[in-house]
């Protein structure tokens, strides 16, 4: 683990994240359909070789490819007795390629349902498979817990939960993907406003909160966003990671045209809204997160 705390650094200067990572493992060879935590264990070198891209780019901050650990979502490719094994191998890849000065984030996903009453999922039941999931990534060195891509409040609180079941010093990080619902009002999935998230999470233990992903966002409304969740935020950090902006379906595939220019112009007033993290989510590659990076830097050396 890094020596110097997470939270201590951000107090001083704003860092950078990084990147997308299933899109870079699709362009390294992952099928369709095949489960890219599996190079974790069969393929290390080539998730660490998109980690270790994203680290000489200069992010200060490294993902675990471990987004759909938990059982829930790893029952779909029949992996459901392998969550300690994946996790804990997500966590030591990117721990070597982030260094003694890098900061590695346990990437927890939505576990793929709903809790009840909504759903048939008890706090009891998510609890536990988060636990499993967290507990693994605890054991391989990560430095922070980031539960990201939700849309319910209630399962972030689970997985708050957890974290301090397995480790009461890991900071959480707690970010929500968002659609447009209206002139500049953003919601998730569930309803949930970005006041709303921000103030929800932060009651129930988050140390840093924000915005990753969204539906059909703009880089445009990624800043008005921004301004939002810093508003709600407080005191407290916030973190947003854009995707390079919004996709469109080229030739059958998705498409992010986003230039490492545009995202870095970006970055300055994302940075200017009060952001402390800015990084990046779909359709983003080291070559982004370099333009990103300098403009953090620049405002943090």
């Amino acid at each position: 683990m890094n020596t110097t705390p997470l939270l201590e650094e951000i107090s001083r200067r704003p860092l950078c994240c990084d990147g997308a990572m299933g899109t870079q493992l699709f362009a390294r060879g992952l099928a369709a359909g095949q489960c890219g935590m599996l190079w974790n264990v069969n393929r290390p070198d080539a998730v660490a070789e998109i980690q270790q891209a994203y680290r000489n780019a200069g992010c200060h901050l490294l993902t675990t490819n471990s987004f759909g650990g938990t059982c829930f979502a790893l029952e779909m490719h029949h992996l459901t007795d392998r969550v300690a094994e994946l996790n804990r191998a997500a966590a030591e890849v990117a721990r070597l390629a982030a260094g003694p000065t890098g900061w590695v984030l346990g990437d927890v996903g939505p576990f793929g349902g709903f809790l009840e009453p909504v759903g048939e999922t008890t706090d009891e039941e998510l609890r536990e498979a988060f636990q499993a999931q967290i507990s693994a990534l605890a054991a391989g060195g990560v430095d922070a817990i980031l539960l990201e891509t939700m849309s319910d409040p209630a399962e972030v609180r689970v997985g708050m939960e957890a974290v301090r079941i397995c480790s009461a010093n890991l900071p959480i990080i707690a970010t929500y993907a968002f659609q447009k619902t209206g002139v500049d009002e953003f919601r998730t999935m569930m309803g949930v406003t970005a006041a709303e998230a921000v103030r929800r999470s932060l009651a129930d233990g988050a140390d840093i909160v924000g915005a990753n992903c969204g539906t059909a966002l703009s880089l445009e409304d990624y800043v008005k966003l921004a301004e939002q969740l810093v508003a709600a935020a407080g005191s407290s950090p916030v973190i947003v990671q854009p995707n390079a902006g919004s996709p469109k379906m080229e030739n059958g595939r998705i498409h992010y045209d986003a230039t490492p220019a545009e995202m870095a112009a970006n970055a300055t007033r994302l940075l200017a809204a009060g952001v402390r993290i800015v990084g990046g989510c779909c359709g983003t590659t080291p070559s982004h997160l370099a333009s990103v990076s300098r403009v953090v830097r620049a405002k943090s050396d």
